[in-house]
This record gives structure tokens, C-alpha cells and sequence, in this order.
């Protein structure tokens, strides 16, 4: 079958390193074909050179669409060629609405001004025929990262191209919002749109995937038909190792003496302050030292939205009381709850965890200058040998402390703003998606650092996703409906389905 898109021996080089390394790859028609490899391993440069960021000429080897050569100048002349990417990180126009986004830079027109009924109209339809509930007239700012990954994804596909490149658009949604995304995908196979599809998350990747391309350290090491290869074989021509057990095992012993509950929340209710209505209905808890507390919940249950107020950074509380290390907490700031001893590390790194522009060093040490300062100024000697003693630790892979964080790969950008939150000294961390977006090597080198925390004593509230994540890492977990607890359960009494069952505020049996 000829290839609707093929690289052949594609070699790109930046200063002082080779980001590609005669990398060959094709594509079919009507195929969804996985990209695989851990952050770092080249899939990204592969897709700027594909879709015409890197421009021909500044990359040895050639690409071919079709039959024809491919010599893309630009973005644009990958567009036109037919091939439209979803980039992990979103390109929304935050300010503009969820319609006029979608139609950016391409708005129907009626007697030469743009025909805004038509736009609203046909957003609506395009919405309505990918099964994404979202209203076309709302503001992308008030979107969650799930929703705005959902209108990019309707957003690339308005476009009729023929070739799709996804690069981990399931990583903000929830797990009915990846069902909808999936089937998306399969209608599009059938359709005979071809399909690059980048994921860390290998279970997608075998539901789906008619073929799985690995790439490590630059290098396209191997591929294989889906049917032919294994999870534990991919994973092994990615990390170049064996990954046995993901979830790495911690003592979960507790003592007849138990400590009191380093964070207590009782009757919890609190409103959204721009629309004042309630968002978080009586939320019950407590989460002792040495203990993992999962919570989960479907999108906009309010996972969030319930770790930002505690942390000071969202919502109006209404009723209820916290206790933190047995001291009353009430609304605070966030530079107030940190010194209190609780941090949070967000979901969106990029926007709340990192000064992209600014180096490792200056973000590890950004939110601990209080502890660093001797008469009001910073000691630098003292700042770096901290610093480096987190850089080590963590094992980021970074030239330097100097390195600027933008630089680098996903998994090590997460490491650095762990680095920051533990840098605090806190007794409570809030780890909201701390994986989303990284490679299963990254993902097993967090679960030890959590696990290395708790046997510390301190309290974690893990925040996830993916349901295998939080059976695998907490010792207890709570499951969010609408706002309020759908659920508790022991690790013992956690089954997907029971965790599913409590998200959807459902006890009735849910169909394979």
C-alpha cells in the first residue's frame, strides 16, 4: 500500500546536538500509526518537521506526501498539503469564544464582513457531530484544560485534512472524554483519514494503533503491526531497560497510635466567585502523614477547583472548616498557605508551575526565597547549593542549573517544579496530574519520589486522570461527582469499575 506521508533518513541538528538520527517512518492511508518513545527521544521535532515548523532545508533526508516531495516553507504549506497537527500544548486565543476559535483565520464571510451567525452556527454543528458538549458561545478562558483540548481537536478536524497528527490529546481529558476522542478516531479511519498518533499512555495506544513506530535518544529503533508486539515490549525499545512494576511498592503500615490528620476538611462548600454559584457541595476528609489520598472524579467534578481554594487560589468558602497540622486554615493566600506548610503543584506546569523563560535554578529556588534571604538579600551561594542538591536529586536532565526550563522535555520541566514545591519543606502536597504528559520513565522515577515522601512522614493528595494511576499510588481515594464525594474507598475495595460507578454518581453496572 503506498504511504500517504513518509520520512525517509530524516537527520536534524541543533547547536551542540543531533535531535534526529536518519529517522524513517511512514504513514498509510486510513491508518492510525502510534509514535512512541520516552520525552526527549525526538517525537516532537519530528512533528514540527512534518508539519513545516522546521522548514525544508534545515533537515537532511526528504519527506514525500503522496507521490510528490515535500518542501514545506511553512506551517501553511504543510496545511496545504493536507496535514493538520494538535499540539500538546494549547493554541487557543484565550480572549476569543469557543466558535471563533474554531473558525480563526478561516471565518465564512456574507457581502465581505464576516457572517458571525454562520460562524456560531456551524461551530455548533462541527461540536454537536464530534459529541463534544461544549457551548460555541462560551469563553475559551473560562474552558477547563480538558474542554480546551476538545476544541482544538474540532479545530483541526474542520479542516478536512487527510493527514492528522495528535500530539497527546488525551493527556487533559478524563476518561469518558477520551472514549468520545477515540471514537472520533475510528470514524475518521473509516473515513480514510490517516492518523499520527503520539501517547504515553500505551493502553490507548493498543486500543487503537494499527501500527507503533518507537523512537529513542533521536533514533527510530523499531515497529511493529499492533497485533504482533506487547506493552512490556514497546516499553523496553523505549526506556532501552525493564520497567517490572510501574507502581513501585511502599511500606503502608500503620501504627495503632496513628498521628492526627495533617490536613482535616469538614463540610467544605464553596462558590465560584465570578458566577457565585456553588461549585463544591460539603466535601468531607482527611489525609494523615505518610499517606497517599487519591481523588478522582470525571471532568468538572471539581477535583481542581478543590485543591485551589485550599491552596487560597480559587472560590468563595461558604460553609465548612479546614485544619491544617491541627491549626485552623481559613481562606488565605496562596503565599500565605505555603508558609503554613502546604503546597500545590498544578496541573498546567507550563502556565502555573514554570517561568519558561527564566533558568532551572531561578524556578527550583522561586518559591523558597524567604528561607535563602539574610537582610533582605538573597544568599546566592546557599541558593545554588540548594539548587543543585534538587537538581541532582531529581535527576533533570539539563546541562545545567542555567538551562532555560522552556528548553526542556515535559517529564523534566515536572521534575523541576516538583523540586520547587519540595524546596518549600511543606507537610502536605497537593500533586495535581503530576504525570499528564510524560514519559513512562519519568512517570515511575515520580511514583518513587512520592513514595519517598511519604515514608518522610509528609501527607500527599494525589489528583488523576487515569484510573490505574490512582489504584496503583493511594491508600485511599475519594471519587468526586458534580462537586461532591461520589465515593470513598480503601486501596483494598478499589476496582475501576467502582471508581467509574462513583464518578458517574451511578450504582448501577456499567457495560463493557
Amino acid at each position: 500500500m503506498n504511504a500517504v506521508l513518509s520520512a525517509r533518513q530524516i537527520t536534524k541538528r541543533f547547536p551542540g546536538v543531533t535531535a534526529l538520527r536518519d529517522v524513517s517512518f511512514d504513514l498509510r492511508p486510513g491508518e492510525i500509526h502510534a509514535l512512541c518513545g520516552e520525552n526527549g527521544a525526538g517525537k516532537s521535532t519530528l512533528i514540527k518537521l512534518l508539519s513545516g515548523l522546521h522548514p525544508h532545508g534545515s533537515y537532511e533526508g526528504e519527506l514525500q506526501v503522496g507521490d510528490e516531495i515535500a518542501r514545506f516553507a511553512s506551517i501553511s504549506d504543510a496545511e496545504r498539503a493536507g496535514i493538520a497537527v494538535i499540539y500538546q500544548e494549547l493554541a487557543l486565543v484565550e480572549q476569543l469564544s469557543v466558535a471563533e476559535n474554531i473558525f480563526l483565520g478561516a471565518e465564512p464571510t456574507r457581502f465581505g464582513l464576516i457572517d458571525w451567525p454562520r460562524v456560531h452556527r456551524e461551530a455548533g454543528a462541527l461540536l454537536k457531530q464530534f459529541g463534544v458538549q461544549i457551548d460555541p458561545d462560551a469563553d475559551c478562558s473560562r474552558l477547563g484544560v480538558g474542554e480546551k483540548q476538545l476544541v482544538e481537536i474540532v479545530k483541526a478536524l474542520r479542516k478536512n485534512s487527510r493527514i492528522l497528527i495528535l500530539d497527546e490529546p488525551t493527556a487533559a481529558l478524563a476518561e469518558h472524554e477520551v472514549q468520545i476522542l477515540l471514537g472520533i478516531l475510528r470514524e475518521l479511519r473509516h473515513r480514510g483519514i490517516a492518523c499520527i498518533y503520539i501517547s504515553h499512555r500505551l493502553e490507548e495506544v493498543f486500543a487503537l494503533a494499527d501500527r507503533i513506530t518507537v523512537l529513542r535518544d533521536g533514533a527510530s529503533v523499531a515497529s511493529f503491526a499492533t497485533p504482533e508486539t506487547s506493552p512490556s515490549e514497546v516499553i523496553r525499545h523505549m526506556v532501552g531497560r525493564e520497567i517490572q512494576e510501574l507502581f513501585p511498592r511502599r511500606s503502608r503500615s500503620r501504627s495503632a497510635d496513628a498521628p492526627p490528620p495533617s490536613l482535616r476538611v469538614q463540610g467544605l462548600s464553596v462558590a465560584d466567585r465570578h458566577s457565585r454559584r456553588l461549585r463544591l457541595h460539603e466535601i468531607s476528609f482527611a489525609v494523615a502523614p505518610g499517606e497517599v489520598l487519591g481523588i478522582g472524579g470525571l471532568m468538572g467534578a471539581g477535583r481542581t477547583e478543590l485543591l485551589s481554594h485550599l491552596f487560597g487560589a480559587w472560590g468563595e468558602r461558604r460553609a465548612g472548616r479546614v485544619e491544617l497540622m491541627g491549626r485552623e486554615l481559613p481562606p488565605l493566600s496562596p503565599a500565605e498557605v505555603l508558609r503554613r506548610g502546604l503546597v500545590l503543584v498544578s496541573e498546567d506546569r507550563r502556565r502555573y508551575g514554570l517561568v519558561l523563560e527564566q533558568s532551572v535554578g531561578f524556578n527550583l529556588s522561586l518559591s523558597s526565597l524567604s528561607g535563602l534571604t539574610r537582610a533582605g538579600l538573597i544568599d546566592a551561594r546557599r541558593e545554588f547549593e540548594q539548587n543543585q542538591r534538587s537538581f541532582q536529586s531529581l535527576r533533570v536532565k539539563a546541562p545545567g542549573l542555567d538551562s532555560p526550563a522552556g528548553k526542556l522535555s515535559g517529564g523534566n520541566q515536572q521534575k523541576v517544579v516538583l523540586g520547587k514545591a519540595l524546596m518549600t519543606e511543606p507537610r502536605v502536597i497537593f500533586l495535581d496530574e503530576p504525570t499528564r504528559g510524560i514519559d513512562v520513565g519519568a512517570k515511575q522515577e515520580i511514583y518513587e519520589l512520592i513514595n519517598q515522601l511519604t515514608d518522610a512522614g509528609q501527607a500527599v493528595v494525589l489528583v488523576s486522570s487515569e484510573l490505574p494511576e490512582l489504584i496503583g499510588m493511594s491508600d485511599r481515594i475519594l471519587m468526586l461527582h458534580e462537586g461532591r464525594i461520589g465515593g470513598e474507598f480503601t486501596r483494598a475495595e478499589a476496582t475501576p469499575e467502582r471508581l467509574l460507578q462513583a464518578a458517574m454518581g451511578t450504582t448501577e453496572p456499567i457495560a463493557a
